[in-house]
Parts: structure tokens; sequence; C-alpha cells
């Protein structure tokens, strides 16, 4: 079954789930074109191949493009939430747009699974009991680079992140836990694809290493562009920019990087060697971090359904903190403020055969949370 027929079976979904009370609508808003567009496809994908293997027929899924515009966003979940009365929403993967969107969501009753984005914002005081993210919280996997450049011996990092609240994130949560000095500081262009100048004043700095967060078509330009400087320092990072679609955009030029990660497709657990090997049958590749978060994302749901009806909400609500499913990443639990506990690997870029991916390399932050926790009042 590919994806085409996943979708058949969505549109027969919406049939019988009209006939059933018990069923969940879900609209999921992504980014499927444009800039960035391969993250949102691994997301859909991935959610969508555990609906699929569920064998559940209560589940309509509703699917529309974001074009990472926070306006396009913000429209797409008003309608869904009054014409198409979904029940629950998913799928942004980008930071600024869900701060437009999942206020809104979850002061209208409905809930919010987040497959990606996890703004510090809606993790502390921004933080609703119908808002759950499924990921990470943004600063957790630089928070894990920084312990990581530590122990490498890193004394004089160079960093950089573009300019929106992910990235502003990002190198808040490097800086939390890197003991060395900072070779310079750089927030880029939300897009940019020229780094020349960024390239320039690295090398300048007197920097021994690089840490930098350039999600999706950022990270392939950066990358490429940092490898032909021939400037040569050690490069530390985030999995977001050295993800399974990236890499083989980026090539030779990122073999032998570290990264940190909450996932890979070398985790040892039952589950997760099955959708690995059920997504690359499925979709002909390997999945991602995206498609693994919408794999669990699409699971913490299914669980959910199997102890509560969606319209008793506290029932519901209480069902998704269980998180009583089998995840990807193994144990999987949310703190109170409905962000993960969870281990964050140290990973290397390889190559086996003609693909580059990546292996886990060491363990960086064991059972994981974020900061801001204590700041979330529900």
């Amino acid at each position: 079954m590919k994806m085409r027929s996943l979708l058949l079976a969505a549109g027969f979904v919406a049939v019988a789930a009209g006939a059933q009370a018990e069923g969940v609508k879900v609209g999921m808003i992504t980014t499927l074109s444009g800039g960035g567009a391969g993250l949102g496809i691994d997301v859909r994908d991935g959610f969508m191949l555990a609906v699929a293997q569920s064998g559940r027929s209560d589940i309509e899924v509703v699917i529309e493009d974001d074009q990472r515009k926070p306006d396009v966003a913000v429209q797409l979940a008003d309608k869904m939430i009054q014409s198409e009365k979904v029940d629950v929403l998913t799928g942004i993967i980008w930071s600024n747009l869900a701060m437009a969107v999942v206020p809104g969501v979850v002061a209208q009753g409905k809930f919010y699974l987040s497959p990606n984005a996890g703004p510090s914002q809606l993790a502390g005081k921004g933080c609703n009991k119908n808002y759950f993210n499924v990921a990470w919280q943004n600063d957790n996997l630089h928070e894990a680079a920084g312990a990581y450049a530590n122990g490498a011996g890193h004394g004089k990092t160079f960093i950089l992140a573009p300019n929106y609240p992910a990235g502003t994130d990002a190198l808040t949560g490097f800086k939390r836990f890197y003991k060395g000095d900072l070779a310079g500081e750089i927030y880029t262009k939300l897009g940019q694809t020229d780094y020349a100048g960024e390239i320039a004043q690295i090398r300048a700095s007197g920097a021994d290493s690089v840490f930098f967060f350039l999600p999706g078509g950022m990270g392939i330009s950066f990358l490429k562009q940092y490898a032909g400087s021939g400037l040569g320092l050690p490069v530390v990072g985030p999995a977001f920019s050295f993800d399974q679609g990236i890499l083989q955009a980026v090539g030779e030029a990122a073999l032998g990087v570290k990264n940190t990660s909450q996932w890979n497709k070398d985790i040892d657990n039952a589950t997760n060697a099955a959708f690995v090997a059920s997504f690359q049958a499925e979709y002909g590749r390997l999945p991602s971090l995206y498609a693994s978060q919408g794999f669990d994302t699409a699971n913490l749901l299914i669980s959910a359904m199997g102890k509560a009806d969606v319209a008793d909400a506290d029932a519901f609500r209480a069902a998704l903190e269980a998180a009583d499913f089998a995840s990807t990443r193994g144990d999987f639990a949310f703190a109170s403020n409905h962000h993960p506990i969870q281990n964050i690997y140290v990973r290397e870029v390889i190559k086996e055969g003609d693909v580059f991916t990546n292996k886990i390399i060491g363990l960086a932050l064991e059972n994981h949370a974020d900061v801001y926790a204590a700041d979330c009042k529900m």
C-alpha cells in the first residue's frame, strides 16, 4: 500500500467516522510545498502510516498545506475548527506558525498534538492542558549538543541559528549546557541561502568549532558552502540539520559530523525496528526524525482513543497524559507541562552503501526534560 492508497483509505475513513460518535476527526496543517516541504511530508507520511497500521475505521484526517506562512496556517486552523469540525489538530513544523495557531486552537477547547515545533513559550507560562508536544521542547537537542561539545573539548565555539522562535531557543539551549567560550553568535535570516558572510565571520573569529541550527534547505546551503570554504573546523548540530532527507542533498560534506537526536533508526526496540522496515517498504526511503515523530503522534492519539471518547475532554486528556503507547524511542512519558522526558543521543553521519545516514555513538542526556516545566501552571 503506497501513499496514494493511504490517502484513499483516509477518504474511506471520513465516511465511516461520520457514522460513529466515538470517532476522531484530525486536522493536519503542515508544510507540503516550498522550503521545508520535506519535513512536513515526512510528518504526514509517518502519521498516516500509523493510522493505516492501526486498522481503525473511525479516524478521519484532513490534510492542508500551510505553505510555511503563519497567516495561512491561522486561516486553515479556523476553517478546520469552524467548518470541518475537527476534534484534534496536529502537523505544524515551524515554531512561528505554532505560536500563531496553537493558542487559538486550545482556547476553543480543541486538542493540539505537536509532532515537531516546541517553542519555549508553550512549555512554560503559555502551556495549556490541551496542548501536548510529542517531539521535544525546542531547547532540548541543542542542550545536548552543548553537553557533547564540552566532552569533545570544544572550548571556543561559534554559534548561529535563524532569527525566529526556534532559533532563539536553539542558541539558548546550547549556551545553557556549554561551558566554553563563544567565538561569535549570529542570528541569520529565516530562509537564507547565502552564508558567505557568516562563514567569513567564523574564519576571522578564532573559533575551534561551529554549532549551527539551520533546518531544511537552510542547513543544506550552509553545509555545502562551509565544506567548500575549506575552513575545516569541527561542526556540531542538532538532528534537524543532519536528518535523513537533508543528508542526501548535502552528501559528502556531512560525513563525520556529530549531531544530537532523541531518535535514530538504530534505537534497539521492536517498535522502532518495525517502523523503520514498514516505512521503507511503504515509501521507498528511510524514515527521518520527522517521520518518527509523526508516527509517534498518531500512536499517542490512537492509544487515547482506546481509553476514552474525545467528546469527554477530561477523560481524553487523561488518556493522552498516560502516553500508553509503544514509541519508536522506547520509554516515553510526559512531564507536567505535556512535553517529553526522554534520552537524547549523539549521532555521527556515516555512509551505508550509497546512502548517507546516522548511527548512534553515545548518550548525551538521559531522561531529559525541559527547564520551562517549573513555570507551567495548569
